[in-house]
């Protein structure tokens, strides 16, 4: 049999890594942010172009490259970081594996300017495919210029799985943030299309957050620091009353790199207990410095990954830390420097007389009388009626699980006797469910997801029509947002617009709201849209949405009577009414059930009737 075995050429080889290394356009953005830190650089600006597909450049003022070194920087596992294994376990630079270069180079058109300081000229190499195009000497700045076009041209089925341009926009952003957040030491710039998204200056850890953030988040952190032997943590946790409902803008970082870890995350989400709901999670930004020998970093390949040697006692030290922060900020009292106007009082002069002062005596006063005093209330014991319903809790329990599960097979159509018994049997319980008397027994309703089912068809509607009614304001809302949600919001634009917001934008992340849609007159406009934000995030990842649905689903959510709101009877009456106009009026699009029944005949049963 003869030999089958053959070694790959290296441009075959560097593709199939690039596979690994260079999912998107962000991933070449991580990877050559990483390099111009690791040389250096104090001064660093990223350039893109149609979401990165077109061209990304990035342009730093490091330390620059000989001509030897330009050229072996494209070669497979050429790198100045490591010589030898033991180094792997030291590792306090970005890179270290040299294959970020070679695998850009093997998908995309590249070209690099470099020159080291004090050289009257640089190095230009272009190189397409894994092959030297041009090697020649050029005139430019100290430090590097990298500028990566057609990214995938050789690699059409990646590039055909590629998102929209707003989509992958949002992932260059998304690396642009967590690379530029833990080095605020460096000053960042970033353009798309021409146009300035970022421009950060040099400053603390602060303002960086800020920065990136928006001048609203300054009032949100609260500083959490702790030095160990093991670890020293410093960085900041968003305050509890800012909590969103994804983990966008959770940052670790560990010896300045970003990092992802369930296991640390929950340190966090623990020390924020008892302050929190369920379905909040707080923001938080800490930088951990660990000896590089007691970690291991060479286990993915994009490095966000890290093994700790003691995962366990890193936990407790961060669970600890930001309780100790949260703890601070909670008994801070707030200081008032305003001037109380009981102390407006005139200063005495020493010319003035003093008057006696004047006594007033109630002459029929007699303390020897004795006055009647009602008696106190007796507190009425609730113990017996605590025991009553837990007793009842656990017996009806049964019938009330057993009755969930049947609610998408059995399609209940409420049967009052008339209009009168209808309005007049209606009861909220808990400002959360409503009850409903039937003639075989009960329907509780949830408020809240029975006025989500009756919005999301609502809008669903308004997307497929391309028009929804909307109520311009009398006073237009200019709101800010994070650069983030700013083009989230400009991507889903013409959708939004469908639903019945009217809005321009204005500035980097400003947008002007005009209209809203008729139903959201009176709520809070901004925290309406946030909210949309936030659900349309949440959905994306944890959910497959076409984006309609996604979209209506999250405004439904946002806009929707919240539990804790009273009704009154009318508006009991009128949200049952237009559920049942509903087309699925029993459940929500995921699956979550709005009514179940509770059956005349069983509770019967359960008393022994």
């Amino acid at each position: 049999m003869s030999d089958i075995i053959k070694l790959l050429p290296d441009a075959v080889a560097n593709q199939i890594a690039a596979g690994e290394v260079i999912q998107r356009p962000a991933s070449a953005v991580k990877e050559l942010l990483e390099n111009a830190i690791d040389a250096g650089s104090d001064t660093i600006s990223l350039v893109i172009k149609d979401a990165g597909k077109a061209l990304i450049q990035v342009n730093d003022n490091g330390f620059g490259m000989s001509e030897t070194d330009a050229r072996l920087s494209f070669e497979r596992h050429a790198t100045s970081k490591i010589k030898c294994a033991a180094d792997l376990f030291n590792i306090n630079t970005k890179g270290f594996r040299g294959e970020a270069l070679a695998s850009i180079a093997a998908i995309a058109q590249v070209e690099l300017k470099t020159k080291v300081e004090g050289n009257d000229l640089g190095t230009q190499i272009i190189i397409e495919g894994s092959k030297v195009k041009e090697q020649e000497v050029c005139n430019c700045s100290k430090g590097t210029s990298f500028s990566i076009k057609n990214l995938f041209f050789n690699v059409p089925a990646r590039r055909n799985f590629l998102k929209s341009n707003s989509v992958e926009t949002r992932h260059i952003i998304d690396e642009f943030q967590r690379v530029a957040l833990v080095h605020s030491d460096i000053a960042f710039s970033m353009y798309n299309n021409g146009n300035e998204v970022f421009n950060l200056k040099k400053g603390s850890f602060r303002q960086r957050i800020v920065g990136i953030f928006g001048d609203k988040y300054n009032q949100k952190l609260v500083p959490v620091t702790e030095t160990m032997d093991i670890v020293s943590i410093e960085g900041f946790v968003g305050k509890p009353e800012f909590a969103k409902k994804t983990r966008g803008e959770q940052y670790f970082f560990v010896n300045n790199r970003f990092i992802k870890n369930h296991y640390l995350n929950h340190a966090v989400q623990n020390a924020f207990d008892q302050l929190l709901s369920q379905d909040q999670f707080p923001s938080y930004y800490l930088k951990l410095t660990i000896d590089p020998s007691k970690i291991d970093i060479n286990i993915h390949p994009t490095k966000t990954e890290i093994k700790f040697e003691d995962e366990r006692a890193i936990y407790a030290i961060i669970r600890t830390a930001v309780k100790q922060g949260l703890g601070k900020y909670n008994i801070s009292p707030t200081l008032d420097f305003e001037q109380e106007s009981s102390f407006n009082v005139p200063l005495l002069k020493s010319t003035d007389t003093i008057k006696n002062p004047t006594i007033k005596v109630n002459s029929a006063y007699n303390p020897f009388e004795t006055k009647t005093v009602a008696p106190m209330p007796k507190k009425q014991s609730v113990e017996n009626w605590e025991s009553l319903y837990d007793s009842f809790k656990k017996d009806t329990s049964e019938i009330i699980e057993h009755k969930k599960t049947k609610v998408e097979q059995q399609i209940i159509s409420p049967d009052w006797d008339n209009e009168e018994e209808k309005q007049h049997t209606l009861l909220q319980l808990h400002s959360k469910y409503i009850l409903a008397q039937l003639k075989s027994g009960s329907l509780i309703i949830d408020q809240q997801r029975a006025h989500e089912r009756i919005l999301f068809e609502e809008y669903i509607k308004n997307l497929a029509l391309g028009k929804g009614n909307s109520q311009q304001l009398l006073f237009p809302e200019t709101i800010d947002f994070t650069i983030a949600d700013a083009e989230l919001l400009n991507e889903l634009k013409s959708e939004i617009k469908n639903l019945g917001f009217d809005f321009d934008k204005m500035g980097k992340s400003s947008f002007v709201v005009s209209g809203v849609p008729s139903e959201l007159k009176e709520q809070n406009v901004k925290k309406v849209l946030e909210d949309l934000l936030e659900q349309f995030k949440l959905n994306e990842s944890e959910l497959k949405l076409k984006k309609h649905e996604n979209l209506a689903i999250s405004i439904a959510r946002s806009a929707s009577i919240k539990s804790g709101k009273k009704l009154s009877e009318d508006e009991m009456k009128s949200l049952i009414d237009q559920l049942f106009a509903c087309e699925m009026p029993y459940s929500l699009p995921n699956g979550k059930p709005i009514i179940i029944t509770l059956n005349l005949e069983d509770l019967n049963q359960q008393f022994d009737y």
